[in-house]
């Protein structure tokens, strides 16, 4: 096997440094007051953030290094960065605003913290893989931006008002750092048919994103949210049929049909009304009333 140049190697660290770049930009944009820049900044990490990783492992360029930058990158890039935008961008000068801006980054560091120590972790199930503990770094960063997003698209509502903006930065703040599990797309695996659609679906984003970039992100964020309940719903029943952890998703689907079918044919509990045959013989008229119960005629003779 070739052994990766040094050059190449480089490759995915620049990426994360300029993802950090990126994301610390968003806070001179916002002192500038150009927020729809401070935004593009943040995705911008974020997209960046979702590549070095892959590109490290293609090359084989995979370090300690780079996992530490990495980290560092993503705690200034969608915590640090964030908080400060929302803060410049409110400039309410409220105590409680920048506390909650400190409890937001704070969580922030925590959840990557908590991630770094997850991968050496050998003795989770193989299911594991397929989900993140909690909400992960670049979606909290963006989703901790969507007042900003919603006000530059539609003007001043709700969204803006101080309490609202900081209930909701603290709100997404205990997102990161819970024990909810969200999906990963990194190890979502796309059955052969769903190929075609899904490729056009990834062109009708990119259209929608050129044309409506602001109400593609917040719609994006809004359904990232509404994940949440599939998301446990998903792992509960992963944890709960071991059956299927290392299976391909059409063998997986034939699972849950299986499940739904016992369901069906299930038996109902036994009744405790009498029916005719059923224990020691009774008197006529009951013997009548339990030939009725089941649906049939009898005609009883003294």
């Amino acid at each position: 096997m070739t052994r990766t140049a040094p050059g190449v190697r480089l490759l995915p660290n620049a990426i994360t440094i300029l993802a950090l770049c990126a994301g610390l930009s968003s806070v001179q944009f916002a002192l500038l007051g150009s927020y729809d820049l401070a935004i593009v900044g943040v995705v911008v990490a974020a997209l960046l953030d979702s590549l070095d990783g892959r590109i490290a492992r293609l090359l084989d360029a995979t370090s300690k290094t780079g996992a530490e930058l990495d980290s560092l990158s993503d705690a200034v890039s969608f915590g640090v960065a964030p908080a400060l935008v929302l803060f410049i961008w409110l400039s309410d000068g409220h105590r409680f605003g920048w506390i909650a801006a400190l409890v937001f980054a704070v969580c922030m560091i925590l959840r990557l913290a908590r991630f770094n120590t997850l991968l050496d972790d050998t003795e989770q199930p193989p299911y594991a893989d397929e989900f993140f503990v909690g909400v992960p770094a670049p979606a909290g960063g963006l989703l901790a931006l969507l007042p900003v997003t919603l006000t530059l698209e539609f003007g001043p509502g709700w969204w803006t008002h101080p309490v609202a903006v900081w209930g909701w930065t603290i709100a997404i703040a205990a997102l990161l750092i819970s024990r909810l599990p969200t999906l990963s797309v990194k190890t979502m695996r796309v059955p052969a048919k769903a190929v075609a659609p899904l490729l056009v679906g990834v062109g009708l984003l990119a259209a929608a994103i050129i044309q409506f970039p602001l109400i593609a992100l917040s719609a994006a964020l809004l359904l990232y949210l509404a994940h949440l309940p599939y998301a446990v719903y998903r792992y509960r029943w992963l944890a709960a049929h071991p059956e299927a952890w290392d299976v391909p998703p059409k063998e997986r689907r034939a699972i849950r049909r299986g499940g739904r079918s016992h369901r069906r044919l299930g038996l109902r509990r036994p009744t405790r009304r009498a029916v005719a045959g059923a224990g020691p013989p009774g008197t006529p008229a009951r013997r009548v009333r339990d030939w009725r119960r089941i649906g049939l005629r009898h005609r009883y003779k003294q």
